[in-house]
């Protein structure tokens, strides 16, 4: 911590430093652009003055062009230097002289360096030799010239020594720098007042002393603002007005201090200085620093009495706050001032506000003191209280309330009274079923609550022999008295509750400890099985024993050597118990795992397991020495046989994924698409359904041989034997046996559902053809073929289930063929029972009825196509023959024509494929047979029409040929 306040004091210096040459630094750039903008130049003569002087003077064209630029020259300098003694500081600050005497120095300076030029010279010594009456005259104001720039190069080099200390007073970051920097600036004022020529007499170091006045004022002012000083944390605030006085203070005593120091060498002009112009302001402002300083004490010493002690005490903190901010309204004024509380011309009315002050304090310290005699009179604690009070003699506070606070001790001794009231009552209500806290035995927890409340009230009593007077007193004397009664009956009830609970102890410890390890727990179960589940046999009591000693032991009470040996032992015990249920949960665990046939399988195993546990529930005990071997052998056991179920669990893992594979096949997998869309002709789904099937049985069959060396594995492992027929397998033979039929029971289930969920939805598996057969429109293959494969199809797939040969009974060997007559030899498989099975039986009759149905639809779907049997339904031949005979007119023969040629049409426009459930019509070759024969009526029809045009056609050719024949042979004709 000092390390770090180390630093950061260096870093304020550096930062100070930095601001300072920063603002040095800015000062000589200013400087530098004043003399360039605004430097005087002499303009000389356009005279060559290479000649003597003796030459020169006698030329009286060079004199008189010289005698006019000397009368330019005197006229610019005396008004440049005039200027210059009629400027005076910009600023009221010390830093404002010194950058009036550099800006006076910088241009007289260049004024003066003008006129050290050769050619100036040269030109004064020509206008000396010619005797001109302009050179006295500008020898005149050269020399004034010189006079003021010595002074002011004098008045810079000087003042440039308190630069320094100056630049701290105005930009320090705070009032120790101004503290240290104050003697430090009063001893180069006595310096430069020594030794310079300027700085040296009354008129000229009053107003540079009165400026620094000034400059401490200005910096008191800025920091120390009313308006906000009483917002800041007070005991900030009040360094900081301490701070602002001391500061106020250091100036004059470092002035008078200094003055001293003048006298006492004898050798030095005294300083006689107008104290009223360097004084009067910096007292008048340390004295309204002290009494801001009181105003901030005064709002201190009302908060250390209305602090949290009197909130705790008293109970009554909304009225606390309410004085409280009746003290902090008492600086509204302050902070709301319309004046400079600083300016002396304001005092009057500074003392208005500050008499204002004081009368605010003088009537809350009135409501304190009426507010204590109340509070006390409603104590909420009296150790509390008495706190207070002995903190009241230590703490700065008021000193009216401080004595009304002293006056309060019999209020405190009623108020204690009170709470020993209180504590008996609350111990007579409770004494029998006490309050415990969290993890506390009953007796040490009951006897720890007697002793909290006897504490309670011991502790205060105690507190009070801190003031003699108190308890030396009568009513002190009785309150002692009611203390010890109180006293008394807590102290026969500690001893009561002990002494039952070691008598107790003694008797039962000893039955508690012979009990033994483990409780054996037989539940009601199936006969062939009752689980057995154990426990530890630690009793809740010793526990409670344990901790009641540990407690007692701790409360400082005698223990029995018994229990206090037990509780020696406690991390023994807690290792020995924790042991047994670790053991105990492992070997439930693994109970908990094995299902009922795997129980019965390994009922040898369980009771070797049973017989190790023996010992740990017939004659062990608490007190055995080999409890640790018996947790061992144990422990041993049961990963023995963990090891053996692990094994056993594996191989039936092994079995269950066969099984898994065998439910999960696909019994029937229909053909992929062929060309894109196209779907598999009837025949060739079901033939690509049986294919199928038959290597899925295979894969099936392999899978369910394989089951049997796996229940061997199994064998070896309980029974330790491989002949597949071990009679301590029985029950799990016939549990996996029936795990099988539940399994194909499923599959033929599962696939049956399948198929007919395929069947009844809108995705088609096969397509069809339809084709007329006069005089009828027929599925190829037709709907009862179609039916008939369905029904195969159905038929195999339950059939599946006799490529599983059943196990001989107690065995995992399948059974041979059985010969029932001569000729005749069955092999037992599950076909004959799950053939059987309502549900598969029920699936079945679905599918077919849903089939049936779907047929019977595309039946009478088919029928609509018959509206066009006319094509088919009449002989051709004699229908045309019967319609020549009626030598039918041209229109008739189009009305047919029309007809028939319409039909075709009719046919293109009907869909060629119908998508139905899960059959597709190929409609195509139907409708191909029905425009062919719509096309064959319009050409027998056209060879009819043709042949009568073609009769009427030589009948009127023949006519016409009579017709002029006779008109050529008349004669001819007639005669004939």
């Amino acid at each position: 911590m000092k390390e770090q306040t180390v630093e950061y004091c260096n870093i304020k210096i550096m930062r100070n430093e930095f601001l300072m040459n920063m603002q040095k630094f800015l000062s000589h750039i200013q400087r530098t652009i004043q003399q360039i903008e605004g430097k005087i130049k002499l303009e000389m003569p356009d005279v060559n003055l290479d000649e003597e002087v003796t030459v020169l003077a006698k030329a009286p064209e060079v004199v008189e062009t010289l005698e006019a630029y000397a009368v330019t020259w005197q006229k610019l300098l005396s008004t440049a230097v005039g200027e210059q003694l009629k400027k005076v500081p910009q600023g009221n600050g010390p830093l404002a002289e010194i950058d009036f005497w550099r800006e006076r120095n910088a241009t007289l300076s260049a004024l003066s360096e003008q006129i050290k030029l050769p050619e100036v010279k040269k030109i004064l010594e020509v206008l000396q030799e010619a005797e001109s009456e302009h050179f006295e005259s500008l020898q005149n104001v050269l020399t004034d010239l010189r006079k003021h720039h010595v002074e002011a190069l004098d008045n810079v080099r000087f003042l440039s020594t308190l630069e320094r200390h100056l630049k701290n007073l105005t930009h320090g970051t705070g009032f120790n720098v101004v503290l240290d920097t104050i003697p430090s600036l009063m001893n180069a004022l006595r310096m430069v007042w020594i030794i310079s020529r300027h700085y040296n007499k009354d008129e000229r170091m009053v107003p540079l002393m009165e400026r620094i006045a000034w400059e401490i004022s200005t910096r008191v002012c800025k920091v120390v603002d009313l308006r906000t000083l009483f917002k800041e944390d007070r005991t900030a605030a009040k360094n900081k007005v301490t701070e602002a006085k001391s500061t106020l203070e250091e100036w004059k005593k470092s002035y008078f201090s200094v003055r001293a120091q003048i006298e006492a060498s004898g050798r030095e002009q005294r300083w006689e200085f107008d104290r009223k112009r360097l004084f009067e302001k910096t007292d008048y402002m340390a004295s309204i620093c002290q009494d801001l300083y009181d105003t901030l004490q005064v709002i201190e010493e009302f908060y250390n009495i209305f602090g949290p002690e009197l909130k705790a005490v008293t109970g009554d903190p909304k009225r606390i706050d309410d004085v409280l901010r009746r003290v902090d309204g008492l600086t509204n004024p302050m902070e709301q001032l319309t004046f400079d509380p600083f300016s002396i011309k304001c005092a009057h009315q500074w003392r208005f506000v500050m008499e204002e002050f004081k009368e605010g304090v003088l009537v809350i310290e009135e409501e304190a003191k009426n507010f204590v005699d109340e509070s006390f009179k409603t104590l909420r604690s009296a150790e509390a209280a008495f706190d207070m009070l002995l903190n009241f003699k230590h703490i700065r506070s008021r000193e009216a309330i401080n004595k009304q606070m002293m006056m309060k001790f019999n209020d405190i001794l009623d108020q204690y009274c009170k709470e020993v009231g209180n504590v008996k009552q609350i111990f007579i209500q409770n004494f029998k079923n006490p309050p415990l806290c969290k993890n506390h035995p009953p007796v040490a927890g009951a006897i720890y609550w007697s002793r909290s409340l006897f504490y309670r009230i011991k502790h205060t009593i105690i507190r009070f022999q801190e003031a003699e007077e108190l308890l030396a007193s009568e009513r002190g004397k009785e309150v002692k008295q009611i203390y010890l009664q109180v006293a008394k009956k807590m102290k026969e009830y500690e001893d009561q509750k002990y002494s039952q609970w070691r008598d107790g102890t003694e008797q039962i410890l000893p039955q508690l400890l012979k009990k033994t390890l483990l409780n054996k727990i037989v539940s009601t179960g199936p006969v062939t099985r009752k689980p057995v589940h154990f426990s530890v046999n630690f009793s809740p009591r010793l526990h409670e024993i344990i901790s009641e000693t540990k407690y007692m032991e701790q409360m400082g009470l005698p223990i029995p050597e018994m229990a206090r040996n037990v509780a020696l032992q406690e991390d023994k015990y807690l290792k020995y118990i924790d042991g047994l249920k670790n053991m105990l949960d492992h070997y439930h665990r693994l109970m908990g795992t094995l299902d009922e046939a795997e129980t019965k399988l390994l009922d040898d195993h369980i009771q070797e397991l049973w017989r190790v546990f023996r010992s740990g529930h017939r004659r062990l005990n608490w007190n055995s020495l080999g409890i640790s071997d018996f947790i061992i052998r144990c422990t041993q056991a049961i990963g023995k046989f963990e090891s053996l179920i692990h094994q056993i669990h594996k191989n039936s893992e092994d079995i269950n994924n066969k099984l898994l594979l065998i439910e999960s096949t696909n019994l029937f997998k229909a053909p992929p698409s062929k060309n894109g869309d196209e779907l598999p002709k009837v025949k060739e789904f079901f033939e690509h359904i049986k294919c199928e099937r038959v290597k899925d049985v295979e894969h099936m069959v392999r899978r369910y041989v394989s089951i049997g060396p796996l229940l061997t594995k199994v064998e070896g492992l309980v029974a330790n034997t491989n002949s597949g027929k071990s009679p301590k397998l029985f029950s799990y033979y016939a549990y996996w046996e029936n795990r099988i039929y539940q399994v194909l029971t499923q599959l033929i289930l599962k696939n049956l559902q399948s198929f007919n969920a395929s069947i009844v939805s809108n995705v088609p598996l096969f397509q069809t053809e339809t084709i007329l057969s006069a005089p009828e429109i027929i599925l190829q293959p037709n709907a009862g073929e179609i039916e008939k494969m369905t029904v195969q199809c159905i038929r195999d797939c339950v059939e599946v289930t006799k490529h599983f040969v059943r196990w001989m009974h107690g065995t995992c060997i399948e059974c041979p063929p059985q010969r029932i007559e001569e000729d005749e030899v069955i092999t037992l498989s599950f076909y004959n029972d799950i053939s059987q099975n309502p549900l598969i039986i029920e699936q079945a009759v679905l599918i077919t009825q849903n089939v049936h149905k779907l047929l019977a639809f595309l039946s009478n779907y088919l029928n609509r196509w018959k509206r066009y049997r006319l094509l088919w339904k009449l002989d051709k031949d004699i229908v045309m023959e019967k319609f020549a005979t009626k030598k039918p007119a041209c229109v008739i023969f189009d009305e047919k024509l029309q007809f028939y040629t319409k039909i075709a049409q009719d046919v293109t426009q009907q869909p060629l494929i119908k998508d139905e459930r899960f059959i597709r019509l190929q409609l195509g070759s139907l409708a191909s047979t029905l425009q062919e024969s719509a096309r064959g009526w319009v050409i027998s029809l056209g060879k009819l029409l043709n042949e009568s045009a073609k009769e009427e056609l030589l009948s009127l050719q023949e006519e016409i040929e009579v017709d002029a024949f006779t008109s050529f042979f008349p004669d001819r004709v007639s005669t004939e």
